[in-house]
């Protein structure tokens, strides 16, 4: 069996946005008891990620990183076509990733105690974010 919705965040432009009450509430609609949930962005300048939910220092330190990875503006970049963030975020979202899989137990999300699932947008300016989960069991 499958369930699957579509999530639509606004995000408030460069950072991370926890979704994981979103998701486990489409699990819970899924009425899959055991199974898997896959979280897919439909967008390549941002990520989905499972990361630490209860330190928000952590998301301020994976902004951190990302900056190192992939600098906006970097002169060497042939793409800008929507500005000095665009390939920084294209080359944020190839390595954060654009989905996470989660067991889900019970007709819930399985995760850990500090886990938390986030939208990580890595663009400068606001955009809508489209997120299909997709339950199996």
């Amino acid at each position: 069996m499958a369930w699957q919705e579509t999530l639509e965040i606004a995000t408030r432009g460069r950072g991370t946005q926890e979704i994981t009450s979103d998701v486990d509430g489409i699990v819970a609609n899924a009425g899959i008891d055991r199974g898997i949930a896959h979280i897919f962005v439909q967008h390549t300048s941002c990520s989905v990620m499972l990361t630490e939910n209860a330190d928000p220092s952590v998301r301020h330190d994976l902004e951190t990183l990302a900056r190192r990875w992939a600098p906006d503006g970097d002169p060497t970049y042939r793409h800008a076509d929507e500005g000095d963030d665009d390939m920084a975020a294209h080359g944020r979202a190839l390595i954060a990733g654009s989905s996470v899989t989660v067991p889900v137990s019970h007709g819930r999300l399985a995760l850990g105690t500090w886990q938390g699932i986030y939208l990580w947008e890595h663009r400068s300016r606001p955009h809508r974010r489209r997120i299909v989960v997709t339950v199996t069991g």
